[in-house]
Order: C-alpha cells, then sequence, then structure tokens
C-alpha cells in the first residue's frame, strides 16, 4: 500500500511482565520436566544447564536473578534459543525483544487452507449477506475455532470433519477488544483431521473505506451511484468475512460474486465461469488463488469500464467509471513495461493471469497492491495531459510501479507479521524509485530521493517519538500508525544504504535469491540479510541489524586537526536535548568520503570516534550523494568551504542538495546557528537545479513555519530574504511553458514561480493576477496545469470572497481529480475571517469526501490565523471529526497532525495535552506525541535562536530598527 502524505520507544528487550505476564498460570516441577519446548532436547538441557540457578515447586530462578514461573522458564528458553540464532545476547537491555510474546494472535489449534467465498451485496440497503467454508488442518483436537470477525453479523457456523460428521455450533462468544468470535462445538474435531468450518453472515456495505465498503460518484447524467469495494490491509479482511485475518496464515481463495447482470465483477483471480441465478442476478465465480494472505484479497462490483493492453505477456487492464477510461493511458502502458521488466529483473515470473488496475472514487490510502486487481485513487491512476502537470505524472509513475513491485515483494513472499511491515514497504519504494529511474533516466529521480525519501525519514527518526523500523506490534489497532515514513522511506534508504555498500548486481543477486527460496512463503528481516549474506559473501546481518532494530540515527560531528579530522557520533534528535541513556547505541555508519580524488565507498565507521587522515585536507565531504542515514556537522569554515565547492563544480546535485538539508536540520535542533543556514542559502542563489532548489525552499519555509508567530517585521524580512533568494531566478526562466521544456524544468519553472509570488514578488503576483482574472471569466486554459495551485494560493493570499467563490465553483464543477484536489488544497491559503469559517465548514460539508477531509484544511497552517481557527474547530468538533474518521484507521492520526503540528510555543503543547487528556487517543497516540515533539522543537529553536536570527536580518538589510 502507498498511503497519501499529509507531510516510540527503543527496541529494548522486553521487561519481565512483557514477556512473562503473571497471569499465565504456572506449570509444576513434575510438568516442567515433561513439556515438550519447541527446541530440541539437547538445547534444552543446555540452555537449563547454563541457565538454571534453583528451582522449587512454584519458582524459578535464573543466572540473572529473574525468578519465574516454570511456564516461563519454557518461554524463556525459546527466546534465549532465538537470541542465541541471531548472534544477541538475550539477558542485555537493548540487545534483541522477543517480539512475538504480546502479540495478540488467534490460536494455533487449527490451521486454514481454503477458503471458499460467496458474497452479495445490496446497494440499497448497503449491506451485503455471505458465506464461507473454510478448509482447516486441525492441529490439535478441537472443540473451539476462533476467527477474526469484526462488525459483522454472523448467524450460523456448523464445523463438518471426517466423512459424515458435521455438527452446529454450541454457542458463538466474541471478544470486541480482540476482533475474534469464537465457536464452541460440542464434539471435537481430532488432531491430524481435516475439516470444513461453514459460517453464513451479513454486513453493512460500509463507508469507512475498509473492509468490504461503499464508494459513491457522480454519473454522466448528474445521478450519485455506488460501487462496492475493499480495502483489507492491514486488518479489515475481517470486516468482510469471517477469516483467519493474519499475514502468516497464507490461504488459497475461491470467491463467487453476486450481483446485477450490468454490473462488473473483479477479483484476484480470472473469471471460471458465470451463471444465472433464479433471481435473475448473476453469479461470477473465479479461479483458485495461490497462496496468499488474508490483506491482499480483493473483490469489486460496479458499472466500470476498461482499457486492456497486450504488452504484456498476460493481459492488463486499467477500470474506471464510466467517462474516465480515456485518461488510464498512461498507467496502462507503464503498467505492462513494468511488469515486463520486474519479471526479468526478479527472474520471477509474475504468478497470476492477468492485471487490473482500478480508480476508486473514495479511497483512503493512494493505493492498495491486492494481488493482480490493484486498487488506487483516482488522481493516482488517472492523468491527462491537459489538465495535470509534471509533479502528477511523475508521482502517478512512482504509484504505479511501487504498486506492482509489491506483487512479488509482499504478495510473492510476505512479512510474517506486520513488525516486518518495512519489507513490504521499504522495498516497494526503493524499487518504484530504481524503476522509474530505468525508464525515466531524464527525470534524474536518484538526484530527488535525497530531497524527498531520505528527509522524511530523517525527519520523523529525529523525534524521541519515533519508532525502530522493526517495531514490536501487538494490536490490529496500533498497525495502521506504523504506515509511515520510518516504514516506507527509511525501509528504502536502508536498502539503498545496503545496495551501494554490496553494488547494485550483487544486491539485485541477493533479492532474487530471496524471492526464490521464500516464493509463496512468509519471511522475517533476517531472512532477507540471509540472501544478501549469501549472494555477497557478507555477514549483512552483522551490519544492518542495528539499522532496522534501533530506533534514531546518528550525527557525525567533525573536527579538524591538519590534514587529520576527528569524527564522533552522537544520537541526533530535534528537540537537541539527548539523554546519556537514549545515546547508547553506535551505528554502522557508511562515511562515503569524498575527495578530489575521488569516493571511499567502503569506509566505515563503527565506534564512537574515530580519527582519519586525510592526502590534501583542501576539499572533502563526507557522505558522498548521501547515501548514508546521518547528519553531518562541519566546522563553520568547512561550511563555507563546502559552498565554494558546490560553485566550483565539486560536489554533485544530491551533495549540494544534501549539505542544506543537514545545515537546516543541525540549526534547527541547535548543532550550529539559524544565522549560519541563513548564509548558506544566501550563497546559493546561482544554483540551477531544480533538487537543490527544492531543498532551499523547504529550509526558509520550515524557518518561517517556526517562526510564524512572530513579530510581523521579523516575518515580513524573513519573507523578503525570501523575495530576494528566488526572484531572479524565477523572472530569468519564466513561467510560459513550451512542449519544448524537459520534464525538469517544468519543475523548477512551477516551483521558482510560487515561492517568489508567495514571497512577495510583484510581477509574479500580477502574472497570476491576470491569469486568474481570464480563468474566471470562462478561459480554463489561462493558467497552465504546473503553476494553477500557485496562481490560486497568490490570488488567496491577497484576496477574499470573491476569489474563493470562484476556486470554490472550479472543486465543484470540474469533473477531474488533479483540478478538484488543487483547488481544494488552495482554499486555505485565505486569511479572510469569512473564508477561514468556510473552509472548515466545507471540511465537514456533504461537499467532501471523508478521505479529503484533510486537503482543504492543510492550507491553513500557512499563516497564524488558520492554525489557531483549524485547532478551535477541531476541539469544537471532535465528536463528528472521530465519528467520520474512526481511530482504527489512519485518516484520523493524519487530522490530528495538521490541527496541532504547526504551533510553536510550550503553552500550545500544554493546551493540547489537556484536550486530550480525558479523551481515548488509541489509534493515533504515536501521530500525536509526534506532533507535540515536533511544537517542543520550534519552542526550543526559537528560544536559541530568536535574537540570531533578528540580527541576521539586521545585518543584510531585510529588518530595520524601526520596524521592531
Amino acid at each position: 500500500m502507498i498511503t497519501r502524505p499529509i507531510g516510540r520507544c527503543s527496541y529494548l528487550c522486553p521487561t519481565k511482565s512483557q514477556l512473562f505476564p503473571a497471569s499465565r498460570p504456572s506449570l509444576s516441577t513434575r510438568a516442567l520436566s515433561t513439556t515438550t519446548l519447541p527446541i530440541s532436547s539437547s538445547y534444552t538441557a543446555t540452555v537449563k544447564s547454563s541457565l538454571l540457578v534453583s528451582h522449587n515447586r512454584r519458582n524459578i530462578s535464573l543466572h540473572n536473578n529473574w525468578t519465574l514461573s516454570p511456564k516461563a522458564f519454557v518461554r524463556y528458553c525459546s527466546h534465549h534459543r532465538m537470541c542465541q540464532q541471531r548472534g544477541l545476547d538475550s539477558d542485555t537491555p537493548g540487545s534483541v525483544v522477543d517480539i512475538t510474546a504480546s502479540r495478540e494472535i488467534l490460536p494455533a489449534n487449527v490451521k486454514p487452507q481454503n477458503y471458499h467465498l460467496t458474497l452479495e451485496p445490496d446497494f440499497e440497503k448497503f449491506t451485503f449477506e455471505g458465506s464461507v467454508v473454510i478448509d482447516l488442518d486441525v492441529v490439535e483436537d478441537t472443540t473451539d475455532i476462533s476467527v477474526n470477525a469484526l462488525e459483522l453479523n454472523i448467524h450460523n457456523a456448523k464445523l463438518s470433519h471426517g466423512d459424515t460428521t458435521t455438527q452446529q455450533q454450541k454457542a458463538i462468544k466474541y471478544n470486541e477488544d480482540k476482533q475474534w468470535a469464537t465457536f464452541e462445538f460440542q464434539d471435537a474435531a481430532p488432531a491430524g483431521s481435516k475439516a470444513q468450518l461453514t459460517i453464513t453472515f451479513s454486513g453493512t456495505l460500509n463507508d469507512k473505506l475498509a473492509g468490504f465498503y461503499r464508494s459513491s460518484y457522480k454519473a454522466e447524467d448528474g445521478s450519485t451511484r455506488y460501487l462496492a469495494t475493499t480495502q483489507m490491509e492491514p486488518t479489515d479482511a475481517r470486516r468482510a468475512f469471517p477469516c483467519f485475518d493474519e499475514p502468516a496464515l497464507k490461504c488459497t481463495y475461491e470467491v463467487s460474486l453476486i450481483a446485477d447482470k450490468k454490473l462488473t465483477c473483479l477479483s484476484n483471480m480470472d473469471v471460471k465461469d458465470e451463471k444465472e441465478l433464479p433471481s435473475g442476478k448473476k453469479q461470477v465465480n473465479f479461479n483458485k488463488s495461490p497462496p496468499m494472505s488474508s490483506y491482499l484479497l480483493a473483490f469489486i462490483i460496479g458499472d466500470l469500464r476498461y482499457i486492456e493492453t497486450n504488452a504484456f505477456r498476460v493481459p492488463v487492464r486499467v477500470y474506471t467509471t464510466p467517462g474516465n477510461e480515456q485518461h488510464g493511458h498512461f498507467s496502462l502502458e507503464l503498467a505492462a513495461k513494468t511488469l515486463n521488466f520486474y519479471e526479468e529483473t526478479f527472474a520471477s515470473p509474475f504468478p497470476l493471469p492477468k492485471m487490473d488496475m482500478v480508480a476508486i472514487p473514495d479511497f483512503s490510502a493512494g493505493a492498495m497492491e491486492n494481488w493482480g486487481l490493484i486498487t488506487y485513487r483516482v488522481v493516482d491512476l488517472l492523468f491527462d495531459e491537459t489538465t495535470s502537470g509534471a509533479n502528477t505524472k511523475q508521482r502517478i509513475a512512482e504509484v504505479v510501479q511501487h504498486e506492482l513491485a509489491h506483487q512479488w515483494f509482499g504478495n510473492l513472499v510476505t512479512m510474517d507479521f506486520w513488525d516486518g511491515l518495512w519489507l513490504n514497504e521499504g522495498f516497494a519504494t526503493w524499487m518504484s524509485w530504481y524503476s522509474c529511474n530505468v525508464f525515466y533516466p531524464e527525470w534524474k529521480v536518484w538526484e530527488g530521493y535525497v530531497t524527498d525519501n531520505l528527509q522524511s525519514a530523517l525527519s520523523l527518526d529525529s523525534l524521541r517519538s519515533s519508532h525502530p523500523i522493526e517495531v514490536p506490534v501487538k494490536r490490529a489497532d496500533e498497525i495502521n500508525q506504523i504506515f509511515d515514513a520510518i516504514s516506507y522511506s527509511k525501509g528504502s534508504c536502508v536498502l539503498r544504504m545496503i545496495s551501494k555498500y554490496l553494488g547494485e548486481d550483487v544486491f539485485m543477486e541477493g533479492i532474487r535469491r530471496y524471492l526464490k527460496k521464500h516464493a509463496y512463503q512468509n519471511t522475517t528481516t533476517s531472512d532477507l540479510w540471509a540472501s544478501l549474506s549469501d549472494a555477497s559473501g557478507k555477514d549483512v546481518g552483522k551490519i544492518m541489524n542495528i539499522w532496522t532494530k534501533k530506533v534514531g540515527y546518528p550525527v557525525i560531528t567533525v573536527t579538524e586537526d591538519g590534514r587529520n579530522i576527528h569524527l564522533r557520533q552522537n544520537r541526533f534528535l530535534r528537540t537537541a536535548d539527548v539523554k546519556p541513556d537514549e545515546d547508547q547505541t553506535l551505528y554502522p555508519v557508511f562515511l562515503g568520503l569524498k575527495t578530489k580524488e575521488g569516493v571511499q565507498e567502503d569506509l566505515a565507521m563503527n565506534d564512537r570516534e574515530t580519527t582519519l587522515e586525510l592526502k590534501d585536507s583542501d576539499f572533502y565531504k563526507l557522505n558522498a550523494d548521501h547515501s548514508g542515514i546521518y547528519r553531518t556537522s562541519y566546522p563553520p569554515e568547512r561550511l563555507a568551504k563546502l559552498g565554494a565547492a558546490a560553485k566550483s563544480g565539486l560536489l554533485s546535485v544530491e551533495d549540494r542538495a544534501g549539505v542544506v538539508a543537514d545545515a537546516g536540520a543541525l540549526a534547527a535542533s541547535g548543532y550550529q546557528k539559524t544565522s549560519g543556514l541563513l548564509a548558506l542559502l544566501n550563497e546559493m542563489s546561482d544554483e540551477k537545479e531544480v533538487v537543490v532548489w527544492d531543498e532551499i525552499t523547504a529550509r526558509v519555509s520550515a524557518i518561517r513555519g517556526a517562526w510564524i508567530f512572530e513579530d510581523e517585521a521579523t516575518k515580513r524580512a524573513l519573507k523578503a530574504f525570501q523575495k530576494a533568494l528566488v526572484s531572479q531566478q524565477a523572472h530569468e526562466i519564466g513561467w510560459e511553458f513550451k512542449d519544448s521544456d524537459s520534464h525538469l524544468l517544468q519543475q523548477k519553472k512551477a516551483l521558482m514561480f510560487g515561492t517568489a509570488g508567495l514571497a512577495g514578488d510583484e510581477k509574479i503576483i500580477a502574472a497570476a493576477k491576470e491569469m486568474f482574472e481570464k480563468f474566471a471569466a470562462g478561459d480554463k486554459k489561462a493558467i497552465h496545469p504546473n503553476i494553477r495551485g500557485s496562481v490560486y494560493a497568490i490570488v488567496l493570499e491577497g484576496g477574499g470572497e470573491k476569489e474563493y467563490d470562484v476556486i470554490l465553483n472550479a472543486y465543484r464543477i470540474s469533473t477531474n481529480s488533479d483540478e478538484k484536489n488543487t483547488a481544494l488544497r488552495s482554499l486555505g491559503r485565505s486569511t479572510d475571517p469569512k473564508c477561514i469559517q468556510r473552509t472548515l465548514d466545507l471540511a465537514l460539508s456533504s461537499e467532501v469526501k471523508e478521505q479529503d477531509i484533510y486537503l482543504p484544511i492543510g492550507a491553513l497552517r500557512t499563516h497564524k490565523e488558520g492554525i489557531e481557527a483549524l485547532w478551535a474547530w477541531a476541539q469544537k468538533n471532535w465528536d463528528i471529526i472521530e465519528r467520520k474518521l474512526p481511530p482504527g484507521l489512519s485518516m484520523l492520526g493524519s487530522v490530528v497532525q495538521i490541527v496541532t503540528s504547526s504551533f510553536t510555543s510550550l503553552a500550545a503543547v500544554e493546551g493540547i495535552q489537556e484536550f486530550f487528556s480525558n479523551r481515548s487517543t488509541k489509534g493515533f497516540d504515536q501521530g500525536l506525541a509526534q506532533s507535540l515533539d515536533g511544537i517542543r522543537a520550534k519552542a526550543a529553536w526559537l528560544d536559541r535562536d530568536r535574537e540570531d536570527v533578528t540580527q541576521w536580518l539586521k545585518s543584510n538589510g531585510y529588518l530595520k530598527s524601526s520596524n521592531l
């Protein structure tokens, strides 16, 4: 799945209460001696002899002074064995955690093998009827069978085993907290037998964008139409049918859908047959799927149209609601090429008989990788060259290639539980950039990777409330919170780092071995490291485990002594308050030392400190091309020399963007003064590459965002600085777009136009107003798609309800999702009090789909009036927001971050904490903690550098004393 960007504790050994809950019953000493352990008898003896100090009837004492129950000792043996296998010390805090110990997973007394699932939706009542027959292997003598079920009405269950034995359930018990339904039967199914569990049920075709849900759209005649679709990841298959909803329980699926004859029915597999029912409806039966996890199952029923290509070995189609299919050609052609490329790259054929991609009008994420039936937000699949710009095209390419990468990495080979989510998402993210670079080398996407994925990862991971890549997950409501920049961006950065270290060819050979060995199975991170080690001959796990199992990353502080440079690593926190116990991890850092002689890729730092001797200290730079996951803090004199080196061509685009990013992050966290950052940016006004400008403008925006509640004179001075920085280049390259413009030039023109205009450039403001007036008069081509959002923002900042009405009307009448989203995103730019209130009212109205609530309110964060109004609105309407966006889904957490994160004072932190103190934060507690950490970081930044910034602005003529 790819999320729509809106923009924890350390990985430690569990406490005794976590690993060995007191509620677990003890075993007698005799029971201990006869218990069958999940380890060999010889190993058990070794563990007992090495760990056991003494025991009595009720307790066992171990060498580490822990006293455990006998059954807890059994679990400890397993934990100790796992640690030994991974070369870790099970008794050292911070070494490892038994991530399976506290998972809420179903009992293992039966194992599902195949589902026969039949569903029939009712589009008038918004309900569905269903039945499922689950083929089971019985592992233990069984009278009780538990499945996952949520918001379903279960009517009946029966269990069949042997040739003739069939029995109805004696009772059904529900555990709403665990989302379990347990069927109790009179007679036990014997261990080793085959059984079938048949369940009939019904449910709501909900509007929560989860499970089996309804999606609405406007038909060409203006009427509202519906389709039924699914979103199962991570744990919402249980909303669609009773099932074993865990990724490790892979099964085959045989799906049947009952629907009106005129409607299209789709599922993961191709159609086996179709028959007419006495009711006049049709039943569409699909072929049996390969073994796959429940979250990858999908089915869709609706009035759909498609376009198709045979450019790949199996049919590839794009489905849309009627009238939109012509906008699917870009994605269709790209998908066929990408599938062929992935088959060759992975040396693994795509195993399904077709590939369908469907644009869904209501969709919570960006896209979902259902095997053979990928679902997308409309804006992330359909592309119209006449109404959408270069950035939209690149976004669609990355999303399509991300989801297709999942068909192997995630679908064919799947993580065994959600703590391994990064195995799916990190690789799919990395692969989408890799393949995008192959197909569109002129886009130079790896340059943009440094300002996109790397900075997203470093930003989130610089907070105390971040989490390890492999984060322990216990409950279903915790899972959605790890679909974030750590699992996606940091995960992909780890893979980029190891691919650089091993070499791309060796890395890909390891990936091929991994896919071949584990096809149709489940894996852990150690399986990936094993395959990469096998291909490279290097102990990859030893190098990389810290990066996936530990939170955070280091800052490398550089000091110079002649030709010697001394390096020291410490944990980097944006809040600048690292405690000694948070700075224990020593990260294996690939230094990537760049000198005039080239790059030393194999130079690594594994200790707290090290010293390097250079042949020539005139020029050097660490972290060449920024493939390493760390920040570098240089002495001020060296930073100035790097600025000169950038102008002389010694630094790559990635290096220049990375230097700016590091300087910005270090200033914000107190390692350097903000005046130094401003001086560095001031020297870069003649930079030519859009990627570097993207980072420059981002860092100026970060300063302006932190100073947003400061005095008006200082804010005007910062705005004037931004204008001076970008205006000249904006005027030089212009804002007229030609067919001959390259992809990157289009992006640069758009960036510079918008940045200069919003910084007060009079010429660009005049041009924007002229375009807007023509647009308002009916010339829909007056504003180029690349700058549509910037024009809207510029006129709204200086306008009122007149401009607001034009843009709101553009949202209402457009039939193109990209156009509608651009208009909706812009409305919050207005500082007019009436317009602010209209934007807030609009967000919760029936005009805005639940999936898009974040769009109109997002731009309110660009001015203090909007920030304050937004938080007041959230408090007043909290019950409505929570009802529209249930806590178990990810969108509520995104909205919470939007309404809280733009404040800059500790007083705001206290107010936010007070509001949530008597409310449940279940499902978004992590996002809230990250938002509060960000506010604390800005408050500390202001306290440190408020006067420093004021003095720099004065010294450089942007701020006069009389203005204060």
